[in-house]
């Protein structure tokens, strides 16, 4: 049986084995133990609510309950930018006329910007290929939504998500190899990996500040430009289908588009309910539900076929088991499916 649950100390080795399944492009889960295992104590500090909610990283794991095997991870970051520069390229326009010539044009333009500052972060979402059937994948990247539901007052105004750009398949990145190899001399995995070690000066120090035009890049570079990694664009509609969307940011290595959102138009936000377990109810077979407990320091969730009815949901003892939960408890609960028919 799967459960989606808060990480803890013990999952250090677990969780480096399944980041060597990850490859490049995903700076936030490098197979390397001393930067995982910090990040796994700041972790459990945010769970305890030991450090401030801006310093938190919330990270969650599949587990595969059977074998003790960890399937997957996801994460959420309380704030980015605040203790080291937070970069993006945000596309904008320049227009050039004359009228004596009679020539109006148009030209994209890219701007480094630290404009997301501040803002809460979706991030290292990641499902083992051996796990990826049914709604695992659904169900790991929309168990955050239902966290940030549960405790929104831990979290900004405004949440991001960075997805992984286009790449082929020796895994060089066409943006790159047209823009950033030019000012960092070095290959993409290897600022790749600068990055994920924390090691960003160089960003400031190296590119430039000025706008770029877009026309002046290698067409291979501008045509992947907001384009996600092809293993990205399940988890792309997944996050659209919960009210994030893109709105001309993007990462200044590889142009992986960065989605945003309000925390308050949120799906989960608008649609998830709170409900108490009844044990002596029978369960129904419905369309799948998210489910989680409302523990902070212990949070659990699952995915049910169950329906609630009059405030009331009835989980079977081992769903109930899975959550840490029993008769008389309050859990929070999402259909894991976009309802199209709903009128709000």
């Amino acid at each position: 049986m799967l459960v989606v649950r808060a990480i803890h100390a013990s999952d250090l080795d677990a969780l480096i084995e399944l980041a060597h399944q990850v490859g490049s492009g995903m700076t936030t889960l490098k197979p390397d133990r001393k930067m995982l295992g910090d990040r796994i104590s700041v972790a459990v500090a945010s769970f305890a609510e030991t450090i401030p909610p801006e310093q938190r990283d919330y990270m969650f794991v599949m587990e595969d309950t059977t074998s003790g095997r960890l399937a997957g991870v996801c994460a959420i970051k309380g704030a980015v930018g605040l203790d080291e520069p937070f970069y993006n390229y945000r596309i904008g326009t320049l227009v050039h006329s004359s009228r004596e010539l009679d020539v109006f044009t148009r030209m994209d333009t890219l701007y480094l910007s630290n404009d997301l500052t501040g803002a809460t972060e979706l991030c290292s979402l990641f499902l083992h290929p051996d796990y990826r059937s049914g709604n695992n994948g659904k169900w790991l990247s929309k168990s955050r939504f239902l966290f940030i539901a549960q405790f929104p007052h831990l979290f900004t105004a405004k949440l991001i998500a960075e997805m992984r750009g286009y790449q082929l398949d020796d895994g060089s990145s066409p943006f790159y190899e047209g823009l950033g190899r030019h000012f960092f001399k070095m290959d993409f995995n290897h600022v790749d990996h600068l990055t994920a070690m924390g090691k960003k000066s160089f960003i400031a120090e190296l590119m430039p500040r000025q706008p770029l035009y877009v026309a002046y890049l290698p067409e291979d570079a501008q045509e992947v430009i907001g384009k996600v990694h092809l293993s990205t664009a399940p988890a792309r509609r997944l996050l659209e289908q919960e009210g994030m969307h893109f709105e001309g940011y993007v990462d200044i290595f590889d142009a992986g588009p960065v989605l945003q959102a309000r925390v308050s138009e949120l799906r989960a936000m608008r649609d998830s309910t709170v409900a108490t377990v009844d044990e002596s109810a029978t369960p129904t077979d419905t369309d799948p539900l998210l489910v989680s407990n409302t523990k902070l320091n212990d949070f659990r969730m699952i995915v049910a076929h169950a329906n609630p009815v009059s405030g009331k949901l009835a989980l079977t003892p081992d769903e109930q088991a899975l959550l840490h939960c029993q008769g008389g408890d309050t859990v929070r609960t999402l259909s894991l499916n976009v309802r199209k028919n709903v009128h709000v």
